[in-house]
Formats: C-alpha cells, structure tokens, sequence
C-alpha cells in the first residue's frame, strides 16, 4: 500500500535544546514522508533549536509551559490532520519507518501504531531504562489488561479521532503512559511495529532523568489506577481496613464469647470505626465506578464524532 495522496499526514516533533539534531531528523522525516507537514514545538530552547528547524523547512510553534506532556497537549489542540507521527527531537528514531507505520495504520484502520524500540548500543537503552520499563509495562498490563511491550517508546502515530479525543492531564515524560492508558480504557485497534533505536550523536544530553521521572511515572499510574479502576482501587482499601479490624477484633471475642464482658473498649471502638471507614471506602468505590463509566461513555463520544483512519478502496 502506497500512501493516499489525499491524506493530511503531520509530523509532530517536541523539542526542548535539540540544536545538534533537529536539522537532520527535519531533514529525514522530509525526505521519507514527503508529503507531509512538519512541525516542530519549541519548548523554551537556549541554543537555537527553533531557528534551526526553521532553517530545515520546519513549521516552528512555541510551547511555554514546560514539560513534553504540555507540548503534547498544545500539538493536538493545534494541528489537524488525518495522521498524526509523532517522535522525538534527539534523532535516536528511525525516520525510514515512518511510511510502514502510517501505512499500518490508514490501511488497517488503526488508532495507534507504537514503534517498539529495538536496539544492540548499549549507551541508546540502557539497562536501568530497559528494567523501569518492563516494570512499568507489566504494572499497566496487570492494572488495564492487555497493552504494549514498550509503553514509554516516543514514536507513536496516531489518528485523528485518537487525538481529538484525548484529554491529556500529564505535564512531563509521564505522557507516554496516558498515550497507552487512553488507547487501552476506549478499546481501540491498536498494533506495534520494531523500529530501530539508536544513542544520541555525540554532545547531545537526555533530558530524561531516570528516578525522577519514573518516580512521576509510578505516581501517574497510581493516580490513573485510582480514577479509571476505582472500584477495584477502593475495594483493596476496604478489604485491607476490614481484615485489620477482624485481626483487632478477635481477641476481644474470645474474651466476650467466653466471659460476657469487653475489657477494653477503645480497642472494641477502634474495630467498629476501622470497618465503617472500610466500608465507607466500598460504597465510595461502587459510585466513582458508575461516574468514571460515564465518563468513558463521553470520551467514547467525542472518539466517535471525529472521522476513522482512511481504509484503502477494494473493487
């Protein structure tokens, strides 16, 4: 499958201080997808980044609220487009790819195509970003079900009816996980492609810091474990609650059971409160439950009202 001329494709690329590679990763999405629109959004670069792109032939937009998932929250607000490719600023993706994944996605009328990082360089993916994120891949397979192998990979492309209707809550490279987590909660056709992952050319720096931003990682699935799964979320608080106020409690039966009296009362008082509050959190658990399911039902809507991937005519 070739691809359709009428197709509006966007090349979305975040950048933050990218002055060393930004010309040569313009230059290769240029020559590969030529048909294409690229843009490049500055997020408050010191060296230069945006004149550069724009030198490159790059459509150049200023993002001022820091943080790629603020960047990516300003790209799909702005742009409109029927495919949307979007990578990183660091020329570590392989631009030659980009055709397969598009096409992947218009000719099977998917909403997501992740690129799967694959790489032998040592310094490109390293062991301590390799372990973090099947860690992280596993804990999203275990809360949402079925998912990706490289939930944290920044070579996505996307359709339109993905991107209009994905509320982006995230400010920083927890991003990438609310990709995955919207993709998966509206059940949409999805797939993956291998694509080569390469270092950094040389005096180029990573703008990811390893703990800290797996630490906000965790905490953004916490927090999407909280608001897309509360019934299961509450109903481990209330299980827990429970089963320490029946550990509490079972000595003071034992003595009521075999003298009739409760000895001491405040352990009795912290027992009954420990399984209200419990309880307290099921009930609270059931009603987000019915709330959150209504929200999805809107997210649906708003998925529903943008136009699907253009599919290939058969005779």
């Amino acid at each position: 499958m070739t691809l359709p001329r009428t197709a509006r494709i966007a090349i979305l690329l975040p950048c933050y201080n990218e002055a060393l590679t930004i010309g040569a990763i313009v230059h290769n999405f240029r020559t590969y997808v030529p048909q294409a629109q690229i843009y490049v959004f500055d997020n408050n670069s010191t060296d230069g980044t945006a004149q550069i792109a724009r030198a490159a032939g790059a459509i150049v937009r200023n993002v001022s609220a820091q943080g790629k998932g603020s960047v990516v929250r300003r790209m799909f607000a702005d742009i409109e487009a029927d495919a949307y490719v979007m990578a990183d600023g660091d020329d570590t993706y392989d631009a030659s790819v980009s055709p397969q994944l598009i096409e992947r996605l218009l000719g099977e009328g998917l909403d997501m195509v992740v690129g799967n990082r694959v790489s032998t360089e040592q310094e490109a993916y390293r062991p301590g970003h390799r372990f973090g994120n099947a860690l992280l891949t596993g804990f999203v397979s275990f809360i949402f079900g079925r998912t990706f192998t490289d939930i944290l990979s920044g070579y996505r492309v996307f359709s339109r009816r993905y991107v209009k209707s994905f509320a982006a809550h995230s400010a920083g490279f927890e991003i990438e996980t609310e990709l995955t987590v919207h993709a998966l909660e509206l059940r949409m056709p999805v797939a993956e492609v291998a694509t080569a992952y390469k270092s950094r050319p040389e005096g180029s720096v990573s703008k990811l810091n390893t703990y800290r931003d797996g630490a906000r990682i965790l905490t953004t699935i916490f927090r999407l474990f909280k608001s897309e799964r509360p019934l299961a979320f509450y109903s481990i608080g209330a299980a827990l609650f429970a089963l320490l106020s029946v550990i509490l409690a079972e000595p003071l039966a034992d003595t009521y059971l075999r003298t009739g009296l409760v000895p001491r009362l405040p352990t009795a008082v912290l027992c009954a409160a420990l399984m209200l509050f419990g309880v307290i959190l099921l009930v609270c658990g059931i009603i987000l439950d019915a709330v959150t399911k209504g929200r999805v039902e809107q997210k649906r809507f708003a998925y529903l009202a943008q136009p699907g991937p253009m599919l290939p005519e058969h005779d």
